[in-house]
């Protein structure tokens, strides 16, 4: 997946985390960024790969997305693979 690809479907899924705010709310705790970082840094690849990261971190969440964006999970590990830092073994 081209790196282009894999910012445009973590940022799908921060569209997602920010439309439940307890979500939101769970993933700027524990990535310690607050809301004035998040949207001054919403194109970093760091973060968005902390986005994918978060997705990936709980199957249902990961489910849950992946049904809304009407996409195979499979995508999603393969777009924070393309995202720097080190991914996570899947």
């Amino acid at each position: 997946m081209q790196t282009s690809a894999a910012e445009t479907l973590a940022l799908k899924a921060l569209a997602f985390l920010a439309s439940d705010g307890q979500l939101l709310v769970r993933f700027m705790r524990l990535s310690g960024v607050n809301p004035e970082d998040l949207r001054e840094r919403a194109d970093d690849p760091l973060l968005l790969a902390a986005v994918i990261d978060f997705v990936l971190g709980d199957d249902k969440l990961l489910f849950a997305f992946a049904q809304d964006a009407t996409l195979d999970p499979k995508l999603i590990r393969e777009a924070r693979r393309a995202l720097p830092g080190n991914a996570p073994e899947a």
